[in-house]
């Protein structure tokens, strides 16, 4: 079953991809002039850019090296170049469609053979770039972003607990050790009680990982309970339990299906993701065996990677759920797909008595770019009042 649902999901991704990028090509081969060497070289440098990403991520797991990280980054930027001269090209095809039928142009000027078709390139091709650059200046400078929230249960000793959460690092080559210092030094810098990693702290492959020795950057996380992590779908795509030895190793306790009680009393519930039945056959315990031997009196925390039904924290009775995964579409207009498919793709919402917070992560996966919100670490001020729900 493992086997026959990653063949359909290499099938389907290939496909989408390779009808993109020819799209795209045929487009860009039309407005290409007829004479001279132009188009030899376009064909070359679109072969290059198109398979840098699907090289240099097989080279990774292979022969780890200056060449395998120059392909990811260069195919990276492609992943978020192809979807605005994909979007451009569209764009120009239907107003070439629309033109047919209403004559509001001169036909010649929308024509893809037509004088006009270097200047729609060159207009495209400048956006794009623009897009590009914009993007990652974006996602390198992640905001802050400030949540103060009630509790009605009591803490033990502590009327506040300050946790910071920062989801969706993707640790690799694209967001290497230099960028997750910069991380590191935000995170401590605000003092939390508690830093928590609710999932894809690692990206698919653990070898760059290794090779900056990221894991002395995860020992400089301070607070004062320490830092919890859980299991998210990138770190079953690459080996969740390498993935998970590491980041013990390296001073990052990770949750699986099991539920820490912390010295104030306040319990951390960490789930496995749910792709774990679908890399390893294993299902995830339910919530209700993990709460069986919790102390529902007290505050309960909940990690749970994906956000899907949010439902059954809250019929649970947990106070908190942090999730992530969603990016909240990372690149313009996926964020529309994201609303579509999460209850919650971004933002905080409350069900019944249970807080429920959805980030739009820290880092990026595939593209270094962002450019349908701002990457973002959380400080969740949780203050405890009451004796119960």
């Amino acid at each position: 079953m493992k086997t026959l649902s990653t063949l359909i999901f290499f099938a389907v991704f290939f496909t989408v991809y390779g009808l993109v990028n020819y799209y795209i090509f045929t487009r860009g081969w039309q407005a290409m002039p007829l004479t001279g060497g132009g188009r030899i070289w376009y064909l070359i440098v679109f072969l290059f850019l198109a398979l840098s990403f699907i090289a240099g991520r097989f080279l990774e797991r292979v022969w780890l090296s200056h060449l395998s990280s120059l392909l990811v980054w260069v195919g990276s930027f492609w992943l978020a170049a192809m979807v605005y001269l994909f979007l451009a090209a569209v764009l120009f095809d239907l107003l070439r469609l629309t033109n047919g039928l209403l004559h509001f142009l001169p036909p010649s000027s929308l024509d893809a053979h037509g004088p006009g078709r270097g200047w729609s390139a060159i207009v495209a091709l400048g956006c794009t770039l623009l897009l590009l650059l914009g993007g990652y200046l974006n996602a390198l400078h992640p905001e802050i972003r400030r949540i103060s929230l009630t509790v009605a249960k009591p803490g033990m000793g502590d009327s506040t607990l300050h946790i910071v959460a920062a989801s969706d690092i993707h640790l690799g080559t694209i967001v290497g050790r230099h960028r997750f210092d910069r991380i590191v030094r935000t995170i401590n810098a605000l003092e939390p009680d508690l830093i928590l990693l609710p999932g894809d702290v690692v990206d698919e492959d653990l070898a760059p990982v290794i090779r900056e020795n990221i894991g002395e950057s995860l020992r400089l996380l301070r607070s004062r309970y320490g830092v919890l992590a859980v299991t998210g779908n990138h770190e079953y795509i690459g080996g969740a339990e390498e993935a998970c030895s590491y980041l013990e190793a390296h001073g990052v306790h990770v949750l699986r299906d099991t539920a820490l009680r912390l010295a104030n009393g306040v319990t951390i519930i960490g789930r496995e993701d749910r792709s774990i039945q679908q890399f390893s056959g294993r299902k995830r315990k339910p919530l209700s065996v993990l709460l069986a031997g919790v102390d529902r009196s007290s505050p309960m925390i909940l990690m749970d990677h994906q956000p899907f039904g949010l439902e059954e924290a809250a019929n649970a009775g947990v106070d908190l759920q942090l999730s992530g995964h969603t990016h909240h579409g990372q690149l313009w207009p996926f964020n529309f797909i994201t609303r579509a498919v999460y209850e919650v793709s971004w933002g905080y919402v409350k069900k019944a008595g249970t807080h429920i917070y959805v980030s739009s992560g820290v880092g990026t996966w595939g593209p270094p770019v962002r450019t349908g919100n701002r990457p973002e670490i959380v400080s969740i001020r949780l203050a405890f009042s009451g004796t119960g729900r």
